[in-house]
């Protein structure tokens, strides 16, 4: 069991930053990791590619296409990571949403999981990191999959964060390479709703799960039911939503039991947190 486990269950579900606050701030950036924990967060989410250099960085995409200035086409995995931590990749979003803009996103690059683990970290419950790992990519790279999840384990040990970093990916084969390489390591299985399509029980996707050795289940939010929770529980596995942003999962976690809620706005969902626990005081 986790620290966090070991606390009381008044404290969950956690709020979690997807991509950071990234309704807000341009997405797995810096900015936005900061903007989440200033905004109530206990923790953040993001992605992980790997660099020409065999380096971790921070992106969702496989390529620059969506979020570079540049509009580069290049894959993340022919460029070092000197390269994209050059590459401004804020500007798209003062573009997007010019009511949200700030001048200072337009020096946002592609961080490292280094520099998110050095400047973050320390000020985060927990990190979810998710390994965006494609067979196509990854014939680049000697070792293939295995390479990429030692590398990033070697980032969790080399900065102490083997109780609060949770490693998942869709890619199931991948969480089973992290529990073989690091056993002690917490892992999340990502499910969407495809899974269930079209005769998946909650008792298969529970099946895939403990296949790979999962510590918890990340859902996407139209596969959370009470029929699912339940079960995951009795499995000993804790359940998270993503993504959500509407309010009214603030109350509906709580009373599922969920262990952490996703969202791109943790400002509004830590404050219709607030107001739902506030109530339910005032109601006992």
């Amino acid at each position: 069991m986790s620290d966090a486990d070991r606390q009381s269950s008044d404290s969950f579900p956690l709020i979690i930053g997807h991509r950071g606050a990234s309704k807000v701030a341009p997405e797995n950036t810096l900015a936005a990791f900061e903007r989440a924990l200033f905004d109530g967060a206990d923790g953040i989410e993001f992605d992980v590619r790997l660099a020409r250099d065999n380096v971790p960085v921070v992106i969702h995409d496989a390529t620059l296409r969506r979020t570079a200035a540049a509009h580069l086409d290049a894959p993340i995995a022919s460029l070092s990571s000197s390269h994209l931590s050059a590459i401004d990749v804020g500007s798209w979003f003062n573009r997007r949403f010019p009511a949200r803009a700030d001048e200072a996103y337009a020096r946002e690059t592609v961080p490292t999981l280094s520099r998110v683990f050095e400047t973050i970290a320390p000020r985060c419950r927990v990190l979810y990191v998710e390994l965006k790992y494609e067979p196509r990519e990854m014939r680049n790279f000697p070792g293939g999959m295995t390479n990429f999840v030692e590398r990033v384990v070697a980032e969790v040990r080399a900065h102490g964060l083997e109780r609060r970093v949770v490693i998942g990916s869709f890619m199931l084969a991948a969480i089973a390479e992290v529990k073989r390489i690091a056993p002690d390591l917490r892992t999340i299985a990502t499910f969407k709703r495809e899974f269930l399509r079209p005769l998946l029980t909650s008792r298969a996707l529970l099946g895939h799960a403990h296949d790979c050795r999962a510590d918890e289940l990340a859902l996407r939010h139209a596969l959370v039911s009470r029929r699912m929770v339940k079960a995951a529980r009795a499995a000993g596995l804790p359940s998270v939503v993503w993504t959500v942003d509407h309010p009214s999962w603030a109350g509906r976690a709580s009373a599922l039991g969920l262990r952490a809620i996703i969202t791109n706005d943790p400002a509004h969902m830590r404050a219709a947190l607030d107001d739902f626990r506030g109530q339910d005081d005032s109601a006992s």
